[in-house]
């Protein structure tokens, strides 16, 4: 009975765990879309720079990161803007705080939905 119980856990554990890692990937992309959305448009470089990654990945964890491949050094500056030469500041764009905070709303959601 007990080796019943075990096999039906530890299928469930295995469903949830897909659906986890389901749930942090669309979490990555919607993540990257928003920035990508946000971000200010010069010559659409930046924009077109920010990419999904996958960092981490176990046997029941996933770990994916979204940065910009080439212009990785634009973004605090442009997110929160910066001190110009001849005096005073530049404009924020900020476009990766409210895609973070979106995205980490929607794998909460998604998580809740995909467990129950």
């Amino acid at each position: 009975m007990a080796h019943v119980i075990m096999e039906g856990l530890q299928e469930y554990a295995d469903l949830a765990t897909e659906d986890m890692k389901a749930a942090v990937k669309k979490a990555g992309r919607k993540a990257k879309s928003d920035v990508q959305a946000g971000a200010p448009v010069d010559t659409g470089q930046y924009k077109k720079s920010w990419t999904v990654k996958t960092t981490k990945e176990s046997a029941n964890a996933m770990e994916v990161t979204v940065h910009s491949k080439n212009h990785y050094q634009l973004a605090h500056l442009l997110g929160f803007g910066h001190a110009k030469r001849g005096g005073g500041r530049t404009r924020a764009f900020p476009h990766i705080a409210p895609a973070e905070e979106a995205a980490a709303e929607l794998l909460e959601r998604e998580v809740e939905a995909a467990l129950k």
